[in-house]
């Protein structure tokens, strides 16, 4: 038995036949002590809703309720795990709840019940999708207090890079706009089963209170106008929303290219569209 009482991540997957699918992004992480460190990471867990995205066999859901968490979600789109997933609700009485669908059609605000913060190890096929959802709501402060996801180590370092950084783009200021975010910790591929070929990265982001105030429709539009032709000036690469008068309307040098500007130009612009 494991530090919790209940069997080994290992007995688990064996057990109830789990292993990792390619085609669900999935890469368990099965050491405790690891899973541990990330809800650690999300610090302060009684009387906290916590929302879990593509738990797997477990390993982090249990984490969460040990450092003890008032309630866990559990979003699982693999029919296979639910038994696993089952095994620890019934460890846990009234503290797991286990949603078997796909995190994509999931209404997180309309599960989240008081407190609530959302920790994962995303599956890599829907991980930056999600973010962006999460960073762009209409409804703010959130329903989130914060959030501490698991990403590719360069899928991280895009969500808190700075202006003119070789991964600054639309994820590092729609994050930079929205939330303070930074690098926790990274895990080696060892860590998980199986190894993906990369380092992954925990990062942690908290909401701001009072971000600057923009259309997210309009700032969404034009990031991916901006950094869909990141090599090209922005009179060019935002000519369909307005090109160099918008530019030049904002103050901006119509020959600067999109990984100059902070976040501040880009609320500027997307305000003037």
């Amino acid at each position: 038995m494991s530090a919790d009482g209940l069997p080994p991540l290992r007995e688990v997957i064996e057990k109830h036949g789990l292993q990792a699918k390619k085609s669900l992004g999935q890469n368990f992480l099965l050491d405790l002590n690891l899973t541990g460190k990330v809800a650690r990471a999300a610090g302060e867990l009684k009387d906290v809703t916590v929302i879990e995205v593509g738990p797997g066999p477990g390993g982090l859901t249990r984490a969460l309720l040990m450092h003890g968490a008032k309630r866990v979600v559990a979003i699982e789109r693999d029919e296979r795990c639910l038994a696993a997933l089952a095994e620890i609700a019934g460890h846990y009485p009234n503290r797991l709840e286990i949603i078997a669908g796909d995190a994509l059609k999931a209404d997180f605000a309309a599960v989240a019940d008081g407190p609530t913060k959302i920790v994962a190890n995303l599956p890599y096929n829907i991980g930056t999708e999600l973010l962006v959802r999460w960073l762009i709501s209409k409804d703010w402060p959130p329903f989130y207090r914060s959030m501490t996801l698991m990403f590719q180590r360069e899928v991280a370092e895009r969500i808190v890079a700075k202006p003119g950084s070789d991964g600054y783009g639309r994820l590092g200021v729609l994050a930079g706009w929205r939330t303070e975010a930074k690098i926790v910790f990274d895990l080696p591929p060892q860590a998980f089963t199986p190894p993906p070929k990369v380092t992954s990265s925990v990062v942690h982001l908290v909401p701001r209170s009072s971000p600057l105030p923009a259309d997210v429709t309009k700032l969404a539009r034009v990031t991916e106008a901006a950094f869909g032709q990141r090599r090209k000036m922005l009179r060019q690469s935002l000519k369909s929303l307005g090109g160099e008068a918008l530019l030049t309307k904002a103050g901006i040098d119509p020959t600067r290219r999109a990984e100059t500007l902070d976040v501040e130009e880009f609320v500027r612009l997307a305000n003037l569209i």
